[in-house]
């Protein structure tokens, strides 16, 4: 490939022009990079030995690191037949999932592998992940520990290995018709055919990129070949707990994309909210305070815990669509706005339906639960329209 369409040994800026990207016909590993200065040489130097000429290949490193990873890189490179190119990342929006999203949308190839560059993932690997991808006509080809021949072993202690397992069982419970097929949903080692990715669907959390693209995207055809996984070369997991609430954040996003699973995570959190609301009543009341004031104040206990749980899990990639100020402002106004609706509403179904007070406090709940709900959705969380990418959020 001319060193036109894809400088090799380029650091880019984010904030410069995109790089060329590659030509149709050839394969683009993705590798994302924090703090791997140790690693990278030996890296480039089993590519080199492992990774054919045909189809023609290429490297690119999304790079988040605060040491000299990039100028190790480009050191390196200089000795590679196949162009490399490092994104160096000023602000690692997403973390590790995040960079491997940027690698794949500079990626023009119709073959896209993603490894790790800590030698894990055994690049001599990659050429059969492209090749059972051909083979099968797969769009995405999973490199799996737990296929006959594969292991986890690279995984240190028992900890990790279990923490490891228990991750995979948790997502493939969440979402057992998406994962069908994908036995190893926590993978970060796999190759995936331009055309089944649509990078403006991947809003990725944390390193489980796998998981966002197989859920989001829903690649239809899939294969599988087992690996080993390795020791690490050099260096320290960057596995950790931070990683670990990051991860149960993402797979709560994912599980809540629909409006339907939105709306029963939106209840279920404002029955948690109980928790909250009475313990604040307990303390106000048994430090003296009249019950009617206690009541409102320890509502706004519960309205504060239903917010910031509303935020995390369920509106987290719309919440930069308004001002934080905005959004804690419209939502406990919503919030309370309940408590003013429903009392008409029970006395409605009461004087003109003839409802019990028992069945009509129940239909009311669910009344403004409903109309809470979407209520929320549209007035704090849906974007205002053009200005909405302008506006600062948290």
């Amino acid at each position: 490939m001319s060193e036109d369409l894809w400088p090799p040994h380029a650091l880019d800026d984010p904030e410069a022009d995109a790089p060329s990207v590659a030509a149709a016909g050839t394969v683009t590993l993705v590798i994302p990079t924090f703090n791997e200065s140790a690693n990278v040489r030996e890296l480039l130097a089993r590519l080199r030995a492992a990774v054919p000429d045909r189809p023609p290949r290429e490297v690119l490193f999304v790079d988040d690191s605060t040491d000299d990873t990039p100028a190790v890189i480009e050191k390196a490179a200089a000795d590679c037949p196949f162009p490399v190119s490092v994104l160096h990342r000023r602000s690692p929006a997403g973390g590790l999932g995040g960079a491997v999203v940027e690698g794949i949308a500079r990626a023009g190839s119709d073959w896209i592998v993603v490894m790790d560059a800590d030698l894990q993932h055994p690049p001599h690997l990659v050429p059969e992940l492209v090749g059972e991808g051909e083979r099968t006509g797969a769009d995405l080809v999973v490199a799996s520990r737990y296929l006959p021949g594969g292991s986890r072993a690279g995984l240190a202690g028992g900890y990790r290995v279990a923490v490891s397992r228990g991750a995979t069982w948790l997502a493939k419970g969440l979402f057992p018709r998406a994962l069908r097929g994908v036995s190893d949903p926590m993978s970060g080692f796999f190759a995936v055919r331009r055309t089944a990715v649509t990078g403006a669907a991947l809003r990725p959390l944390g390193y489980k990129v796998l998981l966002e693209l197989v859920v989001r995207c829903r690649p239809e055809r899939r294969a599988e070949v087992p690996f080993v996984f390795q020791d690490r070369f050099a260096g320290e997991s960057k596995s950790t707990a931070r990683e670990g609430m990051r991860f149960l954040t993402h797979l709560a996003a994912l599980r809540s994309a629909g409006p339907l699973a939105r709306m029963i995570g939106f209840g279920l959190i404002g029955l948690s909210g109980f928790a909250p609301n009475l313990l604040a009543l307990w303390l106000l009341t048994h430090a003296g305070m009249q019950y009617l004031a206690a009541e409102v104040l320890a509502n706004q206990a519960g309205v504060v815990w239903n917010f910031l749980l509303i935020e995390t899990l369920l509106f987290r990639d719309r919440r930069r669509h308004r001002h934080w100020a905005d959004r804690v402002g419209r939502f406990a106004l919503l919030a309370n706005a309940d408590l003013l609706l429903r009392i008409p509403l029970i006395a409605l179904f009461v004087g003109r339906f003839g409802l019990g007070v028992l069945p009509a406090t129940a239909l009311a709940l669910v009344t403004t639960f409903v109309l809470r709900f979407a209520a929320t959705e549209a007035l704090v969380y849906l974007p205002r329209g053009p200005r909405a990418a302008r506006t600062t959020g948290s």
